[in-house]
């Protein structure tokens, strides 16, 4: 049910396992985990038919808490580098604004109060700086997990290198 994965080295850290499923060669019914009483040792078993074969690896389940793909909802290093993300926008039209003079968000419900006066708005991109590479440009998005035990979560991809940090 398991397949070993290749470790590079002792001072990183140990890659998991991938647990998959095995198969009866015989009558292609699922294979069990199952101890064999003569050698005390793991293999998987068919369920119907009898065969067996020795387990290749002494992991069959796995139970992860906290998984950072759930937590970001498959949300990869790209989204940094997507040219729709951080754009500054007009709250009036909803064109993109290309001149230096932005809008403070704390400024926008003020002037959109007032017409004539543009109000930019900036979707969600931030100053924080990257740890891996130092640059100062990230977007930013809430963790997509809905679970009671976790709070607001929030993460940044670095705009420079595409890292994902929180």
């Amino acid at each position: 049910m398991a397949s070993p994965a290749s470790s590079s080295g002792e001072g990183q850290k140990k890659n998991m396992e991938q647990i998959t499923f095995r198969f009866c060669s015989e009558c292609s019914n699922m294979l069990y985990p199952k101890e064999d009483p003569d050698t005390h040792r793991l293999q998987f078993a068919c369920r119907t038919c009898q065969y067996s074969e020795e387990a290749t690896s002494s992991c069959v389940f796995r139970n992860v808490l906290n998984n950072a793909v759930g937590e970001t909802a498959g949300v990869t290093q790209d989204v940094g580098s997507d040219p729709t993300v951080g754009l500054p926008l007009c709250l009036l039209c909803g064109g993109v604004v290309m001149c230096e003079g932005r809008v403070q968000s704390t400024q926008v419900d003020e002037l959109s109060k007032k017409e004539g006066e543009q109000a930019v708005v900036s979707l969600p991109r931030s100053n924080k700086t990257c740890p891996k590479c130092k640059t100062e440009d990230a977007v930013f998005f809430q963790s997509q997990q809905r679970s009671a035990e976790t709070g607001m979560k929030l993460f940044y991809v670095c705009c420079g290198c595409g890292h994902i940090f929180s």
